[in-house]
């Protein structure tokens, strides 16, 4: 028996949906809202009846008969911290999700929207693995100071699609692997996955890490509490400071890697810039080693930046000592939610509750 899965992945100024049957594409396409748009609504969760008529249009000018879908997968919001897995949307998440319980994101159209259209065809609806996965160990909560504790966001969806393909390919469990899976796109995360569960990680939403393209990554702490006391900043500044405006864009004004890459050839300042990303993202690499104390069995590059031969030859050079290295480039999100849909509808996982 095979199933047609609808997936939807709600961004900032667009939605990505696409149509699988098991884990085949049928087709996708990306729905693109102007600024003038997504401006007539105060809060995210408002956009919801907006996006939605315009993911059944678009499925329609497919030609696609909804009838035909077995369920929804949608890309999972900024909702309370859970462990990773597939998620029947229930009525708490929706409210969650409409409340805006960990932050106001786009993402968190993801479940209202797979809810309203499950709902509407009697279909269950799903989210995947959300940046709020947290499987932290205790200790890796620990920040210094009380009143701080540390936190774990980060691209949960691709790193756990890549770790578990990886266990796939090489005939394998995920849960009986040591991995460290490195995403590499306008942020960065790099998790220690152990045994099926990512122990430690970064709050990559607000910049921890290593800089990426437009995150600052994580700062001194003493010089940025100058900075923020100093009175030429507002709060809305430094948050920009930190991510928008940081890393790549902060140091070079472009958050374009390939561009920084070509010009690096030339300019020896552009390429200390790239050495030191390079250098601060071996460095969260190993320190996840350290995590894992040592047991690694295979380190994977993913995410978009992953593309790139040169970084990619760097981090080799700072880190194949530890353990072998996979790259797996670009971020097929999409694939990801079906996928874990699929494992729920086939019996192979059951459905989390939230």
């Amino acid at each position: 028996m095979s199933y047609d899965i609808l997936v939807i992945n709600p961004g900032s100024t667009s939605t990505k949906i696409g149509v699988f049957r098991d884990e085949t594409l049928l087709f996708d396409t990306t729905l693109r809202h102007s600024a003038e748009e997504i401006g007539r609504y105060e809060h995210v969760a408002d956009q919801k009846d907006f996006r939605k008529a315009l993911v059944l249009d678009a499925l329609s000018a497919n030609g696609y008969d909804i009838h035909a879908l077995s369920a929804v997968a949608g890309r999972g919001g900024l909702i309370r911290p859970i462990p990773g897995g597939t998620y029947a949307v229930n009525d708490q998440m929706v409210s969650d999700c409409e409340i805006g319980v960990g932050g106001e994101h786009a993402s968190n159209l993801g479940a209202l929207l797979a809810r309203e259209i499950g709902d509407g065809l009697g279909i269950p609806s799903f989210v995947v693995d959300p940046p709020v996965v947290d499987e932290l160990n205790p200790v890796a909560r620990y920040s210094g100071h009380p009143l701080l504790q540390r936190q774990s966001k980060f691209h949960a969806l691709n790193q756990k699609a890549v770790a578990k393909r990886y266990a796939r390919e090489t005939g394998r469990d995920y849960e009986e692997l040591n991995l460290i899976v490195c995403h590499m796109g306008g942020g960065i995360s790099v998790g220690a996955h152990d045994h099926g569960r990512v122990v430690d990680t970064q709050n990559a939403l607000d910049g921890d890490g290593p800089f990426s393209p437009e995150r600052s990554g994580s700062l001194p702490a003493g010089q940025l509490v100058n900075l923020c006391f100093s009175g030429e900043y507002s709060i809305a500044d430094i948050k920009k400071m930190l991510s928008g405006r940081g890393g790549m864009v902060g140091y070079l004004g472009s958050n374009n890697m390939i561009e920084i890459r070509d010009k690096a050839a030339n300019d020896t300042a552009i390429a200390e810039v790239l050495d030191a990303f390079h250098y601060q993202i071996a460095k969260e690499i190993g320190s996840m080693a350290v995590v894992l104390k040592g047991k690694v069995d295979q380190i994977i590059l993913t995410g978009g930046i992953a593309y790139g031969k040169e970084t990619v030859a760097a981090l080799r050079e700072y880190v194949e000592w530890i353990a072998p290295v996979t790259v797996y480039p670009g971020e097929d999100e999409l694939l990801a939610l079906a996928q874990g849909a699929l494992r729920v509808l086939t019996g192979e996982e059951e459905a989390k509750v939230y």
